[in-house]
């Protein structure tokens, strides 16, 4: 494979502060850096989430609408998400179950962007075999 992972993704937002705060208080995410423009959020251990305001970036870069994204959760943790989105007065659905024993919890952040929270390579056929399980077809090297 020639990638090792998501480094980073961007979201845009007019109001990069206020998503700022669903992500750290809902989620849990911390703030790795804060600029008039932009805040990046830690999402992972390799990861992280970048909120911008609109607008050209340096390298001719703009934050994106993503309709969604995943994030990847531990075995349990989608049980205590759900347990914080009912005390916060967030609306989700799920945990929905899949194909192989995986779940899946689904939430709107402020922006409208879907945010997935799988735990997809802790507890479904990605434990074992990660994004192989994934895999329809063997690549050609």
């Amino acid at each position: 494979m020639t990638t090792r992972g998501l480094c980073e993704l961007t979201l845009e937002s007019a109001s990069h502060r206020e998503l700022a705060r669903f992500y750290t208080r809902v989620l849990g995410l911390p703030v790795l850096a804060e600029d008039e423009d932009r805040i990046w959020l830690a999402c992972g251990e390799h990861a992280r989430l970048g909120l911008w305001s609109p607008g050209k970036k340096e390298f001719g870069d703009r934050g994106g609408r993503h309709v969604h994204f995943a994030l990847s959760v531990a075995r349990g943790e989608l049980r205590r998400v759900t347990k914080r989105l009912r005390a916060l007065g967030y609306g989700f659905r799920g945990p929905v179950e899949h194909e192989g024993g995986d779940r899946s919890l689904y939430l709107e952040d402020p922006e409208g962007n879907v945010v997935e929270l799988w735990d997809f390579f802790a507890s479904g056929p990605g434990a074992g075999a990660g994004v192989a399980a994934l895999a329809r077809t063997p690549h050609a090297a």
